[in-house]
């Protein structure tokens, strides 16, 4: 029968509070990124910041075939903190890709946003592409991310936590 915890040596009671303080910590730390990941669906810019967000994002994007506006995002993510001797050829590239009426994976930007890229093309500067992203941004917010949260992506990312 069990006589108590009296019973125990000294050293065997020592490692048991041990391994509850150790159990203790690893739990805290688990709970803490289950509700720091759970965050990860309250708005766009958490999402695009998160690494598994991210992959469900693309994943649903993907499903949709309108990956072209995640892509656009990223790439001018990458240029804004390229080194100025790398901005002309990233910026072509970008151009070329995405936003040239004949691009592969042309993202949707009103005329007047094409015409001021496309005159910035010379001489591009760090910030050249932000006005489009945030087009493309604003964009994926009000119709990509709405989708989003009703897919089974979302789900998919929900149950994994």
């Amino acid at each position: 029968m069990c006589k108590g915890l009296s019973y125990l040596p000294s050293s065997c009671l020592e490692k048991a509070k041990g391994m509850r303080v150790k159990l203790s910590h690893l739990a805290e730390i688990h709970h803490k990124q289950k509700v720091q990941d759970g965050k990860i669906l309250q708005d766009l810019e958490t999402l695009l910041n998160s690494k598994i967000g991210l992959q469900a994002f693309r994943g649903f994007l993907r499903s949709e075939f309108s990956e072209e506006n995640l892509e656009f995002w990223l790439a001018c993510e990458d240029y804004r903190v390229s080194p100025s001797n790398m901005q002309k050829t990233k910026a072509s590239s970008i151009y070329n890709q995405f936003i040239n009426p004949d691009a592969p994976l042309e993202v949707n930007l009103d005329a007047e946003t094409r015409e001021a890229l496309l005159s910035m093309m010379d001489s591009p500067c760090a910030d050249t592409f932000n006005n489009a992203q945030q087009r493309i941004y604003s964009l994926m917010a009000k119709d990509s991310f709405p989708r989003f949260l009703r897919s089974h992506h979302c789900a998919d990312v929900i149950k994994a936590y």
